[in-house]
């Protein structure tokens, strides 16, 4: 599976579920028991590597605003629904979390930004396809803390100048 073929799964089982993130997890093994166990693995690879990727302070200042404070379970839910997202927002969202202002069309609070059941999807697909857990993905382990310069995530005075167009919409 390529980086193309990964995006177009997660794009097509969003729109499927019309944005609910658990409608999408649940397509998502779906669709993915439809292919073959090392697809399933290529499927993992490019989910975990996109992960690792968005392990930022930006964007955890960025998750802060739009959920009203975020832990570090509830940031690795985030970045599952981020990826859940679709290429576009996903890539907006890493390269510059403000962004996101002008990327999310809609954000419910009460279903948007949670995407934790995103995070199984394969490694479930992998364990009804073949009755086992699925191997070490053979990826470089993500980082221990978050990469870039740290943010204060209690200082609304620092969330709002760090990101304004996110503090301005959500928080405004």
């Amino acid at each position: 599976m390529d980086e193309t073929e990964f995006w177009e799964l997660v794009d097509a089982t969003r729109e499927a579920a019309e944005g609910d993130p658990e409608e999408q997890a649940d397509l998502l093994v779906d669709r993915l028991l439809a292919l073959d166990p090392d697809m399933v693995l290529d499927f993992a690879r490019h989910f975990e590597a996109r992960f690792n990727r968005a392990y930022t302070w930006d964007l955890w200042g960025a998750a802060c605003i739009l959920l009203d404070g975020v832990s570090d379970d509830a940031f690795d839910s985030f970045r599952c629904w981020l990826i859940g997202q679709g290429r576009e927002v996903y890539e907006g969202g890493v390269h510059d979390p403000d962004s996101l202002a002008d990327l999310l069309a809609d954000f419910d609070e009460e279903i948007d930004g949670d995407g934790e059941e995103l995070g199984y999807a394969a490694d479930e697909s992998y364990e009804q396809l073949t009755g086992t857990v699925a191997p070490d993905l053979g990826i470089p382990p993500g980082a221990s803390e978050p990469l870039g310069a740290p943010v204060d995530l209690e200082s609304d005075r620092v969330l709002a100048e760090r990101y304004p167009k996110l503090w301005e919409r959500f928080r405004n």
